[in-house]
Protein backbone atom coordinates (compact mmCIF):
# COMPACT_ATOMS: atom_id res chain seq x y z
CA UNK A 1 0.00 0.00 0.00
CA UNK A 2 1.38 3.44 -0.96
CA UNK A 3 1.68 6.17 1.66
CA UNK A 4 0.28 8.83 -0.67
CA UNK A 5 -3.02 7.01 -0.87
CA UNK A 6 -3.81 8.60 2.51
CA UNK A 7 -4.72 12.20 3.27
CA UNK A 8 -5.27 14.05 6.56
CA UNK A 9 -8.84 15.30 6.93
CA UNK A 10 -8.11 18.98 7.68
CA UNK A 11 -7.06 19.72 4.07
CA UNK A 12 -4.29 22.16 5.16
CA UNK A 13 -1.35 20.01 4.10
CA UNK A 14 -0.15 19.04 0.66
CA UNK A 15 0.09 15.41 -0.40
CA UNK A 16 3.88 15.61 0.03
CA UNK A 17 3.57 16.96 3.57
CA UNK A 18 1.01 14.31 4.38
CA UNK A 19 3.40 11.57 3.32
CA UNK A 20 6.21 13.00 5.42
CA UNK A 21 4.00 13.18 8.49
CA UNK A 22 2.73 9.69 8.01
CA UNK A 23 6.23 8.36 7.57
CA UNK A 24 7.25 10.08 10.79
CA UNK A 25 4.22 8.69 12.60
CA UNK A 26 5.02 5.17 11.43
CA UNK A 27 8.66 5.52 12.48
CA UNK A 28 7.66 6.71 15.96
CA UNK A 29 5.20 3.83 16.23
CA UNK A 30 7.90 1.32 15.40
CA UNK A 31 10.19 2.82 18.02
CA UNK A 32 7.38 2.70 20.58
CA UNK A 33 6.53 -0.91 19.78
CA UNK A 34 10.19 -1.87 20.13
CA UNK A 35 11.11 0.05 23.26
CA UNK A 36 8.02 -0.66 25.35
CA UNK A 37 8.29 -4.47 25.18
CA UNK A 38 12.00 -4.26 25.96
CA UNK A 39 11.25 -2.02 28.90
CA UNK A 40 8.64 -4.43 30.15
CA UNK A 41 11.05 -7.32 29.66
CA UNK A 42 13.60 -5.73 31.96
CA UNK A 43 11.27 -4.21 34.56
CA UNK A 44 8.24 -6.48 34.99
CA UNK A 45 8.13 -9.40 37.38
CA UNK A 46 6.74 -12.89 36.97
CA UNK A 47 6.15 -15.78 39.40
CA UNK A 48 8.41 -17.84 37.14
CA UNK A 49 12.04 -16.88 36.47
CA UNK A 50 12.38 -16.11 32.77
CA UNK A 51 15.61 -17.20 31.11
CA UNK A 52 18.28 -14.50 31.27
CA UNK A 53 19.27 -13.34 27.80
CA UNK A 54 22.62 -11.73 27.11
CA UNK A 55 21.07 -8.71 25.35
CA UNK A 56 17.92 -6.73 26.11
CA UNK A 57 15.68 -8.43 23.56
CA UNK A 58 14.82 -11.91 22.30
CA UNK A 59 16.65 -11.79 18.99
CA UNK A 60 19.32 -14.07 20.47
CA UNK A 61 16.90 -16.99 20.57
CA UNK A 62 14.96 -16.30 17.39
CA UNK A 63 11.30 -16.65 16.58
CA UNK A 64 9.86 -20.02 17.61
CA UNK A 65 7.45 -21.45 15.06
CA UNK A 66 4.68 -23.41 16.76
CA UNK A 67 4.92 -27.01 15.63
CA UNK A 68 4.67 -30.60 16.82
CA UNK A 69 8.37 -31.40 16.65
CA UNK A 70 7.92 -34.88 18.14
CA UNK A 71 6.08 -36.52 15.23
CA UNK A 72 8.09 -37.10 12.07
CA UNK A 73 10.69 -39.33 10.48
CA UNK A 74 14.45 -39.74 10.13
CA UNK A 75 15.95 -38.48 6.88
CA UNK A 76 19.48 -38.89 5.53
CA UNK A 77 21.85 -36.10 6.56
CA UNK A 78 25.27 -36.73 4.98
CA UNK A 79 26.87 -33.69 6.64
CA UNK A 80 27.33 -35.79 9.76
CA UNK A 81 27.22 -34.99 13.48
CA UNK A 82 27.89 -31.81 15.45
CA UNK A 83 31.02 -33.33 17.02
CA UNK A 84 33.11 -36.50 17.05
CA UNK A 85 34.98 -38.39 19.72
CA UNK A 86 38.06 -36.54 18.44
CA UNK A 87 36.56 -33.08 19.01
CA UNK A 88 34.77 -33.84 22.29
CA UNK A 89 36.93 -35.25 25.09
CA UNK A 90 33.99 -35.61 27.49
CA UNK A 91 32.46 -38.79 26.02
CA UNK A 92 32.57 -41.62 28.53
CA UNK A 93 33.72 -45.05 27.39
CA UNK A 94 30.25 -46.57 27.75
CA UNK A 95 28.99 -44.39 24.88
CA UNK A 96 32.21 -43.89 22.89
CA UNK A 97 31.31 -46.31 20.10
CA UNK A 98 33.90 -45.12 17.59
CA UNK A 99 36.74 -45.37 20.11
CA UNK A 100 35.95 -49.03 20.64
CA UNK A 101 35.84 -49.98 17.00
CA UNK A 102 32.31 -49.62 15.69
CA UNK A 103 32.90 -50.18 11.97
CA UNK A 104 29.90 -48.32 10.49
CA UNK A 105 29.30 -44.55 10.55
CA UNK A 106 25.92 -44.30 8.83
CA UNK A 107 24.09 -44.13 12.19
CA UNK A 108 25.54 -40.60 12.59
CA UNK A 109 24.17 -39.44 9.23
CA UNK A 110 20.46 -39.08 9.94
CA UNK A 111 18.40 -36.16 11.15
CA UNK A 112 14.90 -35.96 12.62
CA UNK A 113 12.38 -34.10 10.45
CA UNK A 114 9.00 -33.21 11.98
CA UNK A 115 5.96 -33.73 9.75
CA UNK A 116 4.97 -30.08 9.37
CA UNK A 117 8.05 -27.98 10.10
CA UNK A 118 11.82 -28.02 10.31
CA UNK A 119 13.54 -28.79 13.62
CA UNK A 120 16.11 -26.04 14.22
CA UNK A 121 19.72 -27.11 14.51
CA UNK A 122 21.30 -27.02 17.95
CA UNK A 123 22.91 -23.65 18.58
CA UNK A 124 25.39 -23.87 21.45
CA UNK A 125 25.78 -20.11 21.84
CA UNK A 126 22.02 -19.66 21.91
CA UNK A 127 21.61 -22.38 24.51
CA UNK A 128 24.26 -20.90 26.78
CA UNK A 129 22.69 -17.46 26.56
CA UNK A 130 19.36 -18.92 27.61
CA UNK A 131 20.89 -20.57 30.68
CA UNK A 132 23.17 -17.71 31.69
CA UNK A 133 23.22 -17.58 35.50
CA UNK A 134 20.96 -20.65 35.69
CA UNK A 135 21.09 -24.24 36.94
CA UNK A 136 19.93 -27.34 35.04
CA UNK A 137 19.61 -30.89 36.35
CA UNK A 138 18.96 -34.23 34.68
CA UNK A 139 17.16 -36.42 37.22
CA UNK A 140 16.78 -40.14 36.60
CA UNK A 141 18.84 -43.12 35.51
CA UNK A 142 21.88 -43.46 33.27
CA UNK A 143 19.90 -42.40 30.19
CA UNK A 144 19.51 -39.02 31.82
CA UNK A 145 23.27 -38.96 32.25
CA UNK A 146 23.56 -40.07 28.61
CA UNK A 147 21.60 -36.95 27.56
CA UNK A 148 23.75 -34.74 29.76
CA UNK A 149 26.91 -36.17 28.16
CA UNK A 150 25.44 -35.34 24.75
CA UNK A 151 24.77 -31.78 25.91
CA UNK A 152 28.34 -31.40 27.18
CA UNK A 153 29.64 -32.31 23.73
CA UNK A 154 27.15 -30.07 21.92
CA UNK A 155 28.27 -27.12 24.05
CA UNK A 156 31.99 -27.89 23.71
CA UNK A 157 32.24 -25.90 20.48
CA UNK A 158 31.62 -22.73 22.50
CA UNK A 159 32.68 -23.33 26.10
CA UNK A 160 34.41 -25.90 28.29
CA UNK A 161 33.13 -26.45 31.84
CA UNK A 162 34.90 -27.17 35.09
CA UNK A 163 34.04 -30.43 36.82
CA UNK A 164 32.94 -29.36 40.32
CA UNK A 165 31.32 -32.67 41.32
CA UNK A 166 33.74 -33.28 44.19
CA UNK A 167 32.45 -30.18 45.96
CA UNK A 168 29.02 -31.75 46.39
CA UNK A 169 29.46 -35.52 46.64
CA UNK A 170 31.89 -38.36 47.08
CA UNK A 171 30.10 -40.32 44.36
CA UNK A 172 31.33 -38.48 41.30
CA UNK A 173 30.31 -41.25 38.92
CA UNK A 174 26.57 -41.04 39.42
CA UNK A 175 26.30 -37.45 40.65
CA UNK A 176 28.02 -34.97 38.37
CA UNK A 177 28.14 -31.17 38.34
CA UNK A 178 29.78 -29.02 35.70
CA UNK A 179 30.21 -25.25 35.84
CA UNK A 180 30.49 -22.95 32.83
CA UNK A 181 32.28 -19.96 34.34
CA UNK A 182 31.80 -17.73 31.28
CA UNK A 183 28.03 -18.07 31.62
CA UNK A 184 27.56 -18.75 35.33
CA UNK A 185 25.75 -21.94 34.30
CA UNK A 186 25.66 -25.14 36.36
CA UNK A 187 24.81 -28.47 34.70
CA UNK A 188 24.14 -31.50 36.88
CA UNK A 189 23.00 -35.10 36.75
CA UNK A 190 21.36 -36.59 39.84
CA UNK A 191 21.18 -40.38 39.81
CA UNK A 192 17.79 -41.78 40.77
CA UNK A 193 16.68 -44.70 38.58
CA UNK A 194 13.26 -45.03 40.27
CA UNK A 195 12.74 -41.37 41.29
CA UNK A 196 11.41 -42.69 44.61
CA UNK A 197 13.14 -44.24 47.61
CA UNK A 198 14.44 -47.73 46.92
CA UNK A 199 16.21 -50.46 48.91
CA UNK A 200 17.59 -53.90 48.13
CA UNK A 201 15.18 -56.70 49.06
CA UNK A 202 16.91 -59.73 47.57
CA UNK A 203 18.37 -62.17 50.12
CA UNK A 204 21.13 -62.94 47.64
CA UNK A 205 22.24 -59.33 47.45
CA UNK A 206 22.17 -56.75 44.68
CA UNK A 207 22.58 -57.69 41.03
CA UNK A 208 21.41 -56.46 37.63
CA UNK A 209 18.05 -58.18 38.06
CA UNK A 210 17.69 -58.57 41.84
CA UNK A 211 14.54 -57.89 43.85
CA UNK A 212 14.14 -54.34 45.19
CA UNK A 213 11.60 -52.43 47.28
CA UNK A 214 10.13 -49.14 46.12
CA UNK A 215 8.47 -46.66 48.49
CA UNK A 216 6.06 -45.09 46.06
CA UNK A 217 5.00 -42.18 48.27
CA UNK A 218 8.55 -41.04 49.09
CA UNK A 219 10.70 -39.23 46.57
CA UNK A 220 14.34 -40.24 46.52
CA UNK A 221 16.23 -37.77 48.71
CA UNK A 222 19.26 -38.16 46.47
CA UNK A 223 17.61 -35.69 44.09
CA UNK A 224 14.74 -34.20 46.11
CA UNK A 225 17.07 -32.70 48.72
CA UNK A 226 19.14 -30.89 46.08
CA UNK A 227 16.65 -29.79 43.42
CA UNK A 228 14.91 -26.78 44.94
CA UNK A 229 17.15 -24.08 43.45
CA UNK A 230 17.41 -25.49 39.94
CA UNK A 231 15.85 -23.52 37.08
CA UNK A 232 15.45 -26.40 34.63
CA UNK A 233 14.79 -30.02 35.61
CA UNK A 234 14.68 -32.79 33.01
CA UNK A 235 13.15 -35.83 34.69
CA UNK A 236 13.02 -39.38 33.31
CA UNK A 237 12.93 -43.05 34.24
CA UNK A 238 12.22 -46.34 32.53
CA UNK A 239 14.31 -49.48 32.17
CA UNK A 240 14.75 -50.18 35.90
CA UNK A 241 11.00 -50.78 36.29
CA UNK A 242 11.25 -54.11 34.44
CA UNK A 243 13.06 -55.77 37.34
CA UNK A 244 11.30 -57.57 40.25
CA UNK A 245 9.90 -54.93 42.60
CA UNK A 246 7.95 -54.80 45.85
CA UNK A 247 5.78 -51.70 46.19
CA UNK A 248 5.23 -49.87 49.51
CA UNK A 249 2.83 -47.02 50.36
CA UNK A 250 2.36 -45.57 53.85
CA UNK A 251 4.78 -48.14 55.20
CA UNK A 252 2.71 -51.06 53.93
CA UNK A 253 3.32 -53.50 51.09
CA UNK A 254 0.63 -52.90 48.46
CA UNK A 255 1.79 -55.26 45.73
CA UNK A 256 4.71 -56.43 43.68
CA UNK A 257 5.87 -56.93 40.11
CA UNK A 258 7.52 -60.25 39.19
CA UNK A 259 8.31 -61.07 42.82
CA UNK A 260 6.27 -64.31 42.92
CA UNK A 261 5.84 -64.12 46.68
CA UNK A 262 2.95 -65.56 48.60
CA UNK A 263 0.46 -63.17 50.20
CA UNK A 264 1.59 -60.24 48.04
CA UNK A 265 -0.76 -59.06 45.31
CA UNK A 266 0.74 -59.14 41.83
CA UNK A 267 0.40 -55.82 39.98
CA UNK A 268 1.80 -54.58 36.70
CA UNK A 269 5.00 -52.61 36.35
CA UNK A 270 2.90 -49.71 35.04
CA UNK A 271 1.40 -49.25 38.51
CA UNK A 272 4.80 -48.60 40.08
CA UNK A 273 5.82 -46.46 37.13
CA UNK A 274 2.75 -44.26 37.46
CA UNK A 275 3.09 -43.82 41.19
CA UNK A 276 6.80 -43.00 40.96
CA UNK A 277 6.18 -40.15 38.53
CA UNK A 278 3.23 -38.97 40.60
CA UNK A 279 5.44 -38.79 43.69
CA UNK A 280 8.20 -36.99 41.78
CA UNK A 281 5.86 -34.34 40.36
CA UNK A 282 4.13 -33.89 43.74
CA UNK A 283 7.52 -33.38 45.37
CA UNK A 284 8.49 -30.67 42.90
CA UNK A 285 5.16 -28.92 43.42
CA UNK A 286 5.51 -29.06 47.20
CA UNK A 287 9.00 -27.55 47.39
CA UNK A 288 8.45 -24.01 48.66
CA UNK A 289 11.29 -22.37 46.76
CA UNK A 290 11.15 -24.40 43.57
CA UNK A 291 10.30 -22.14 40.65
CA UNK A 292 11.91 -24.06 37.83
CA UNK A 293 10.55 -25.47 34.60
CA UNK A 294 10.17 -29.25 34.67
CA UNK A 295 10.53 -31.27 31.46
CA UNK A 296 9.39 -34.88 31.32
CA UNK A 297 11.69 -36.73 28.93
CA UNK A 298 9.61 -39.70 27.89
CA UNK A 299 10.44 -43.41 27.87
CA UNK A 300 13.50 -44.43 25.88
CA UNK A 301 13.04 -47.84 24.21
CA UNK A 302 15.71 -50.50 24.01
CA UNK A 303 16.23 -52.60 20.88
CA UNK A 304 17.36 -56.08 21.88
CA UNK A 305 16.97 -58.69 19.17
CA UNK A 306 17.87 -62.38 19.06
CA UNK A 307 17.19 -62.71 22.77
CA UNK A 308 16.67 -60.66 25.94
CA UNK A 309 19.44 -58.52 27.39
CA UNK A 310 20.60 -61.38 29.66
CA UNK A 311 20.05 -64.11 27.06
CA UNK A 312 22.47 -63.09 24.33
CA UNK A 313 20.34 -60.34 22.81
CA UNK A 314 22.05 -57.71 20.70
CA UNK A 315 21.39 -54.73 18.40
CA UNK A 316 23.34 -55.08 15.17
CA UNK A 317 21.21 -52.99 12.83
CA UNK A 318 22.89 -50.13 10.98
CA UNK A 319 19.83 -48.27 9.66
CA UNK A 320 16.75 -46.65 11.24
CA UNK A 321 13.34 -48.29 11.07
CA UNK A 322 10.55 -46.67 9.11
CA UNK A 323 7.26 -46.05 10.90
CA UNK A 324 5.82 -48.94 8.86
CA UNK A 325 8.48 -51.33 10.15
CA UNK A 326 8.16 -50.41 13.81
CA UNK A 327 4.84 -49.41 15.33
CA UNK A 328 4.45 -47.24 18.42
CA UNK A 329 2.38 -49.67 20.46
CA UNK A 330 2.56 -52.39 23.11
CA UNK A 331 4.46 -51.89 26.35
CA UNK A 332 6.37 -48.89 24.96
CA UNK A 333 3.15 -47.01 24.28
CA UNK A 334 1.81 -48.03 27.70
CA UNK A 335 4.89 -46.65 29.46
CA UNK A 336 4.62 -43.46 27.44
CA UNK A 337 0.92 -42.92 28.10
CA UNK A 338 1.33 -43.66 31.80
CA UNK A 339 3.94 -40.99 32.39
CA UNK A 340 2.25 -38.45 30.13
CA UNK A 341 -1.02 -38.87 32.03
CA UNK A 342 0.79 -38.04 35.26
CA UNK A 343 2.45 -35.05 33.58
CA UNK A 344 -0.95 -33.67 32.51
CA UNK A 345 -2.16 -33.91 36.10
CA UNK A 346 0.96 -32.12 37.30
CA UNK A 347 0.43 -29.37 34.72
CA UNK A 348 -3.06 -28.64 36.02
CA UNK A 349 -1.98 -28.64 39.66
CA UNK A 350 1.21 -26.72 38.94
CA UNK A 351 -0.72 -23.78 37.49
CA UNK A 352 -1.90 -22.88 40.99
CA UNK A 353 1.71 -22.09 41.89
CA UNK A 354 2.75 -20.77 38.50
CA UNK A 355 4.89 -23.85 37.85
CA UNK A 356 5.46 -25.21 34.36
CA UNK A 357 5.56 -28.94 33.55
CA UNK A 358 6.40 -29.58 29.89
CA UNK A 359 6.67 -32.59 27.62
CA UNK A 360 9.90 -33.68 25.92
CA UNK A 361 8.45 -36.54 23.87
CA UNK A 362 11.47 -38.46 22.58
CA UNK A 363 9.87 -41.94 22.47
CA UNK A 364 8.51 -41.97 18.91
CA UNK A 365 11.76 -40.77 17.38
CA UNK A 366 13.96 -43.17 19.33
CA UNK A 367 11.73 -46.17 18.72
CA UNK A 368 12.90 -45.94 15.09
CA UNK A 369 16.64 -45.97 15.91
CA UNK A 370 17.79 -49.54 16.62
CA UNK A 371 21.09 -48.54 15.01
CA UNK A 372 21.98 -45.92 17.62
CA UNK A 373 23.07 -48.14 20.54
CA UNK A 374 26.62 -49.13 21.52
CA UNK A 375 25.86 -52.86 21.27
CA UNK A 376 29.34 -54.29 21.99
CA UNK A 377 31.20 -51.10 21.05
CA UNK A 378 31.35 -49.53 24.47
CA UNK A 379 32.91 -50.21 27.85
CA UNK A 380 30.52 -50.60 30.76
CA UNK A 381 31.21 -49.00 34.12
CA UNK A 382 30.82 -52.59 35.40
CA UNK A 383 33.97 -54.13 33.95
CA UNK A 384 32.78 -57.71 34.40
CA UNK A 385 29.61 -57.18 32.36
CA UNK A 386 29.83 -58.44 28.78
CA UNK A 387 26.19 -58.13 27.66
CA UNK A 388 25.36 -55.99 24.65
CA UNK A 389 24.23 -52.44 25.43
CA UNK A 390 21.03 -51.85 23.48
CA UNK A 391 19.69 -49.36 26.04
CA UNK A 392 22.09 -46.43 25.99
CA UNK A 393 23.02 -44.38 22.94
CA UNK A 394 26.29 -43.80 21.12
CA UNK A 395 27.85 -40.34 21.17
CA UNK A 396 27.58 -38.75 18.74
CA UNK A 397 24.30 -40.29 17.66
CA UNK A 398 20.52 -39.97 17.66
CA UNK A 399 20.42 -38.92 21.32
CA UNK A 400 21.77 -35.52 20.25
CA UNK A 401 18.26 -34.94 18.88
CA UNK A 402 16.96 -34.90 22.47
CA UNK A 403 18.90 -31.72 23.06
CA UNK A 404 17.66 -30.19 19.82
CA UNK A 405 14.17 -30.87 21.22
CA UNK A 406 15.19 -29.41 24.58
CA UNK A 407 16.54 -26.19 23.10
CA UNK A 408 13.40 -25.76 21.00
CA UNK A 409 11.23 -26.14 24.10
CA UNK A 410 13.40 -23.77 26.13
CA UNK A 411 13.15 -21.12 23.42
CA UNK A 412 9.40 -21.64 23.33
CA UNK A 413 9.23 -21.18 27.11
CA UNK A 414 11.30 -17.99 26.89
CA UNK A 415 8.84 -16.49 24.41
CA UNK A 416 5.87 -17.61 26.47
CA UNK A 417 7.34 -15.91 29.54
CA UNK A 418 7.98 -12.76 27.50
CA UNK A 419 4.39 -12.56 26.25
CA UNK A 420 3.02 -13.18 29.74
CA UNK A 421 4.83 -10.07 30.92
CA UNK A 422 3.07 -8.00 28.29
CA UNK A 423 -0.36 -8.96 29.57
Amino acid sequence: MKFNDFEFSDGKNSQHGTSKKLLLLLALSLVFLTIVPLYLLTTSHSPLPSPKIDTSDLRNIGIVKECDIFSGKWIPYPNGPYYTNATCSLIIDQQNCMKFGRPDTEFMEWRWRPEKCALPFFNAKQFLELVRGKMMAFVGDSLGRNQMQSLLCLLSSVSHPEDISHRYTADTTYFKRWFYADYGFTLATLWSPFLVKSTDADPNGHSLNSLMSLYLDQADEAWASQIENFDYVIISAGQWFFRPLIYHINGQIVGCHNCYMENITAVTMYYGYRMAFRAAFETLRSLKNYKGITFLRTFSPSHFENGAWNEGGNCIRTMPFSSEEMKFDGYILEFYLTQVEELRKAQKKGKKRGLRFELLATTEAMLLRPDGHPNYYGRSTHDNVTVADCVHWCLPGPIDTWNEFLLYMMRKEAWRSFYEKLQ
